[in-house]
């Protein structure tokens, strides 16, 4: 994966909230949840995040605005992209010039942007405050992506997905949740979880996978993906790196994880659906480069 040198890099896309004391105001309340893309033993507020499921019912004021001055100035150097941070500004950029064009294109509706918020520790969302040990996560009450970047060094070393691609697919499959937002998925499910509550772990999982799906679906087309100038961001993106995005799903697929607690597997509590699951569902958006290939609802019958 090679990212182009002269792709401008656009920080108005990511809102800096490092360094700003995070929002738990010192008094995390622990809890035993899924959380974000993977789904850990967590310290959040937040009941349900990744899916979306849950956070409905609690409050949040969005915390602080963050400061991009350092980011804006390190992510406009020529030596950009050997920081971490504005490598995955990048990706961000990507991912949402995808999107700007595939949302009208496949299901006719046009494509809002949502910035992806850095922090470090802890952050207060939309949706409640929360830790980093949640993970990546979007909020549809405020609509933007939530992300410590340390993730990154718990998926390599704790989770086994120490391949750079996983950092792009991360990103991609929380936009993938934003876009479900965006055209209803999310509401209509979050109706069916209330209205049928023993479904709603089976409903939790397809809304997961297809969020895997629209990274697929986005890698396939990464490398046709242009800054505001037209300058592409990619000059390249290899069979490798597809290889590392399925490495990843395969890493962060519940059986995987209930295998790493030293527990049982046991698939009434999947809410993100098994490693076999996530690959084979990413593969699909990759194969097809189409996210109406997606509805892993209706393939679900």
């Amino acid at each position: 994966m090679e990212l182009n040198e002269d792709a401008r890099i656009d920080t108005s896309q990511v809102e800096d909230r490092r360094g700003s004391g995070g929002g738990l105001a010192g008094i995390p309340i622990p809890i035993s949840g899924r959380g974000g893309l993977i789904g850990l033993v967590i310290t959040v507020v937040v009941a349900l995040v990744g899916g979306g499921f849950g956070i409905n019912q609690l409050t949040g004021d969005g915390g602080d605005q963050g400061d991009n001055t350092a980011l804006e100035q390190r992510c406009a150097a020529d030596d950009a992209l050997r920081h971490l941070d504005c490598r995955n500004n990048l990706f961000i950029n990507s991912i949402q010039a995808y999107w700007q064009r595939a949302l009208p294109e496949h299901f006719d509706r046009p494509y809002q942007q949502s910035d992806t918020v850095f922090f470090e520790q802890a952050v207060s969302s939309g949706c409640g405050q929360a830790d980093s040990g949640v993970g990546p996560f979007y909020c549809p009450l405020d609509d933007k992506v939530y992300i410590d970047l340390s993730f990154y060094r718990v998926l390599a070393e704790q989770l086994g997905a120490p391949g750079e691609f996983a950092q792009p697919y991360v990103l991609a499959h929380e936009y993938g949740h934003h876009v479900q937002d965006l055209l209803g998925t999310e509401a209509r499910v979050r109706e069916q979880r209330e209205q049928s509550p023993d479904d709603a772990n089976q409903l939790s999982v397809l809304l997961e996978l297809q969020a895997d799906c629209y990274a697929g679906a986005w890698a396939k087309n990464a490398t046709g993906t242009a800054d505001e100038r037209g300058v592409k961001i990619f000059t390249s993106l290899s069979g490798q790196d597809i290889q590392e995005g399925l490495d990843t799903a395969a890493a962060i697929g519940d059986d995987a994880i209930q295998r790493k607690s030293g527990g049982r597997i046991d698939e009434s509590q999947f809410t993100h659906g098994s490693s076999a699951d996530r690959q084979k569902w990413f593969n699909t958006g990759y194969q097809n480069g189409n996210p109406t290939a997606c509805d892993t609802f209706k393939a679900a019958g």
